[in-house]
């Protein structure tokens, strides 16, 4: 008999070799129709695979994120047997299962793959489905998988089994199609109801740019029909708020080929925006005690190295540029942590300088590939709202609960109010790929965890996410549509103090080294900003907003008083414009809507004789006559609700 450990606490005994289907069985018939794979000793096994030991076993739905995962994943391997029916000289890559869907990467040998062909991979990808053909499971030596895949003539997945040994390869089969996979899988295709094909776009095989461009299809499926259909209304949505539409329509951003892919140029109105969220970032840190630097756009090879950013992420950062008369080698900054600790370094500190918090909106760069970029959401240089306090140990949990203030603060101000907190600890077995000692990380990890109970936030622990120096907190939230994105985080670091050899003197007079920690509310502005666009529409809170009011003149005659006007508001610090065209005052006020300018403000005979205007608020309408007085002291009561 084996103890089987179940979410709720309970322990259950069955016999060797039961599946985690067995268990949902014996628990209810309703509860097995939904299982679709199981989580076993933190790792996602198929349903009916057998548990051999003590384990604690958390069986997978569709509401959990893991069992959407193995739902999409299983999704991949039927849209390769649909594409391998209807293209059988194809040969495949990878098909993972990503945030939302799946793709499969696929090297279609020579013949075109488009949209025509959507409609007929789908219709297949049903019949194929509703066959119920079961995902089965085999291992195989590394002899017999290269022999199978070279009689097949799939040189992807030969080379995918270079890098494999014996005992850790596995195929999964499900009717006539085999693939070399890991697992896991649903227990048979009959789950999957709906299925749509979304887009195609190219992608190079294993990312190298050497490589052959293979077909990537980005798919999705569901377990219902309904599921799919208001899924596409809500891209029909999400296209509406696309950040790079309204970036063009709002005239915020924009990108050029001659400045260089990846690098967005910020319009006039767009710097506005920036400029705003940096001011409101910057008054929030003066507050709380950080002091602002600036550090360069370069940094000498050698200070990546110490940090071990570069045997970390050379490869995805630009290459070192290196000086005419003198043997040295810049990178472009692809961080600013380096930077700041040569700053905490400038001189001696005593342990009654700490906390030191320094702050810098620094322009970092990485080298994206051409195909991953997107948007502001994936650029090649990019504004970190980045800050890094230098602390003794004993202050790290007070000041990672301020951080997590500040983090919260800036959410509530932006209307971000759906989120959870991610504690993104180590992998739980392999611990490589980290730097620095057991006894540092366990003491980082609790503190964050202690710090994120006391503040009541909803939590989830993410094993294998934390960063390659230390556990951090990632923000996950959720905006108007519903999409996860990951906003703000928190890292502890107790590596690149003493990879720096950074010091204090403590109150016993002896050196000590202190903790760093690293922290990114905005994360990178330019993400931030288009998570904040598609969130709101583009309806940017009033005191965001590029343009706050629109002054309206019904016709030329009262365009000095409108220009009078004008001067008054923004002496009040309220921007906008006058509207002069030679349009009618509908017109004027339609487009001012469409601009997305919160307060449209007529003037007319009537008002330039009581010196007043007539307010119009966007989704409000007419709200009446006001005294320049009057409205100027609304304004501001309203830019002061929205920021406390």
């Amino acid at each position: 008999m084996i103890n089987i450990t179940l979410p709720d606490g309970s322990v259950r005994n069955y016999e060797k070799g039961i599946s985690s289907m067995d268990i949902a069985l014996s628990i209810s018939e309703g509860l097995a129709r939904n299982v679709l794979a199981a989580k076993v000793n933190g790792e996602i096994w198929d349903s009916n695979r057998a548990i051999q030991q003590d384990s604690k076993v958390q069986l997978l739905t569709w509401n959990d994120p893991e069992g959407k995962s193995t739902f999409w994943h299983s999704s991949a391997h039927l849209l390769a047997e649909a594409i391998e029916s209807l293209f059988p000289d194809a040969k495949f890559g990878i098909g993972p299962a990503i945030e939302n869907g799946f793709y499969y990467d696929i090297d279609f040998m020579g013949k075109d793959f488009s949209q025509e062909n959507f409609d007929a991979v789908e219709k297949k990808m049903l019949e194929l489905a509703k066959q119920k053909n079961e995902y089965k499971r085999s291992e195989v030596s590394k002899a017999d998988a290269i022999s199978y895949f070279t009689k097949k003539g799939d040189p992807y997945k030969l080379e995918l089994i270079e890098g494999l040994q014996d005992g850790q390869i596995t195929f999964y089969q499900q009717g006539n199609f085999v693939d070399l996979c890991r697992g896991s899988h649903i227990p048979n295709t009959g789950f999957i109801k709906a299925a749509k094909i979304l887009n195609v776009a190219g992608a190079y095989w294993r990312g190298n740019e050497k490589n052959k461009m293979l077909t990537r299809i980005y798919a999705i499926t569901f377990p219902k029909d309904k599921e799919l259909k208001d899924y596409l209304t809500l891209l029909e949505e999400a296209k509406k708020r696309d950040h790079r539409r309204l970036g063009k329509e709002l005239e915020l951003f924009t990108f050029s080929e001659k400045v260089g892919m990846g690098l967005p140029l910020w319009l006039p109105k767009g710097a506005i925006l920036r400029e705003r969220l940096e001011s409101f970032m910057r008054q929030a840190q003066v507050k709380r005690g950080y002091q602002q630097v600036i550090t360069p756009h370069i940094g000498s090879k050698e200070l990546y190295v110490t940090s071990g950013h570069y045997a970390k992420y050379g490869a995805d950062s630009f290459q070192p540029i290196r000086t005419p008369d003198v043997d040295e080698e810049f990178l472009l900054k692809p961080m600013n942590c380096p930077h700041h600790c040569e700053i905490y370094k400038f001189k001696p500190r005593s342990y009654k300088e700490l906390p030191l918090r320094l702050a810098e909106f620094g322009t970092v760069y990485r080298y994206e590939q051409s195909g991953e970029l997107h948007g502001l959401t994936r650029v090649r240089g990019f504004t970190q709202d980045d800050a890094h306090i230098f602390c003794r140990p004993e202050q790290v949990k007070e000041e990672f609960s301020r951080v997590i203030d500040l983090v919260l603060y800036t959410f509530g101000a932006l209307g971000f109010d759906d989120y959870v907190a991610q504690i993104s600890l180590r992998h739980q077995t392999e611990r490589e790929k980290y730097i620095g000692s057991e006894e540092t990380w366990e003491r980082a990890e609790q503190d964050i965890i202690e710090a994120t109970a006391e503040k009541n936030l909803k939590t989830v622990i993410a094993y294998g996410e934390a960063a390659f120096y230390g556990p951090k907190l990632d923000f996950m939230i959720k905006d108007a549509l519903g999409r996860k994105w990951q906003l703000g985080t928190i890292q502890v670091d107790y590596q690149l103090p003493e990879r720096f050899k950074l010091e204090y003197i403590g109150a016993d007079n002896q050196k000590h080294q202190p903790v760093m920690i690293h922290r990114a509310p905005f994360g990178s502005l330019e993400r931030f900003v288009a998570v904040l666009i598609e969130h709101c529409a583009g309806n940017f809170p009033l005191w965001l907003s590029p343009e706050q009011i629109a002054v309206l003149p019904i016709s030329e005659k009262y365009h000095d008083y409108a220009e009078k006007l004008f001067g008054i508001l923004q002496e009040n610090d309220i921007k906008g414009f006058v509207d002069q065209r030679d349009e009618k005052i509908g017109r004027k006020i339609r487009d001012a809507e469409m601009k997305k300018v919160p307060f449209m403000l007529v003037v007319g005979e009537k008002e330039q004789e009581t010196n007043s205007i007539s307010v119009r608020k966007k989704g409000e309408g007419d709200l009446g006559s006001m005294e320049i007085s009057a409205f100027v002291a609304y304004f501001k009561d309203l830019l002061k609700k929205e920021l406390n």
